[in-house]
């Protein structure tokens, strides 16, 4: 009888406990869109800011948001593959491999801050990008590397060894059984983190403060040189993402209607991120359907 109520009171509390989570979690959420949501409008999402005037949009900042996501990711992604790829199949236990797994666990726990200050002085000052999109991608991709990697190495882990040893069986050499039977196995964990770290690429701001810089400056769309500052598609221009922009309003204070701008564009930032980690979950398990019939 003691036991079934000490267990009883354990589940109570454990209950209680995610409770409060949750609700923590819903009330922060509600706020920051019951905040912003009535503030959004077309014009909103797609007009430009301003410093100075009220009734400004972030529509510049929302697509430099997406822009340098892309090219984070297009750098990230295969230098986590890479790595979790070696890691998961070929690291043996070692001194080096101890060594590597010490850099990860390091690098993971740094402050973005701190991320952005080393972007700021290798990637703006010694390799000279200046304030730019190459700048800010190169600094997110070693703050996100360490968890992009641990993501693809657990994935691979997962895999059981009996599908490695299948492909071996059939005579393929160990490379093209990772390539063509523990990755596809391991796709579905691989896409649901790589889709999690876009959400905190994309609501990331602290490091992009030092490296790509706090303006946005307009965009012509008709110029398509990737080396031109007014070029959409040059990541060697200032972009001064969305998250960014919430701090600038903030500190700043010089726009009249700061107030609901700042909560229009924080319940935008919100929203994508919620799409992002929703999102991921769904897509991983449709990847996962397709890919084992399950």
């Amino acid at each position: 009888m003691h036991a079934k109520k000490l267990d009883k009171l354990a589940t109570a509390v454990l209950y209680t406990i995610a409770g409060i989570i949750v609700t923590i979690l819903a009330s922060l959420i509600l706020y920051i869109l019951v905040r912003g949501l009535p503030h959004i409008s077309w014009s909103f999402l797609t007009g430009k800011s301003s410093s100075y005037q009220a009734g400004g949009g972030i529509g510049i900042q929302l697509y430099n948001s997406f822009f340098l996501l892309v090219i984070t990711l297009v750098i990230s992604v295969p230098l986590s593959m890479g790595a979790g790829i070696f890691l998961a199949e070929y690291a043996k236990k070692g001194p080096v491999t101890n060594f590597i797994r010490t850099c990860i666990e390091i690098l993971s726990s740094l402050p973005s801050v701190v991320v952005g200050l080393f972007g700021y002085l290798i990637f703006v000052v010694q390799f000279q990008y200046g304030f730019s999109i190459i700048s800010g991608a190169l600094a997110l991709t070693v703050f996100n590397l360490p968890q992009m990697t641990r993501n693809v190495e657990d994935s691979l882990r997962h895999v059981h060894h009996t599908q490695r040893e299948a492909g071996l069986a059939l005579g393929i050499s160990r490379w093209e059984t990772v390539v063509h039977v523990v990755i596809p196995e391991a796709l579905p964990g691989i896409v649901t983190g790589v889709v999690l770290a876009s959400g905190c690429i994309f609501g990331e701001a602290a490091a992009l403060i030092y490296t790509a810089g706090q303006s946005a400056p307009a965009l012509d769309w008709s110029n398509w040189n990737i080396l031109s500052v007014t070029s959409p598609i040059s990541i060697f221009r200032q972009a001064e993402t969305l998250a960014v922009h919430i701090w600038k309003v903030n500190s700043e204070g010089t726009i009249p209607d700061a107030t609901i701008v700042s909560a229009g564009s924080a319940a935008v930032l919100l929203i994508f991120i919620l799409i992002f980690n929703f999102g991921a979950r769904k897509l991983g398990s449709y990847l996962h359907k397709k890919l084992t019939a399950a």
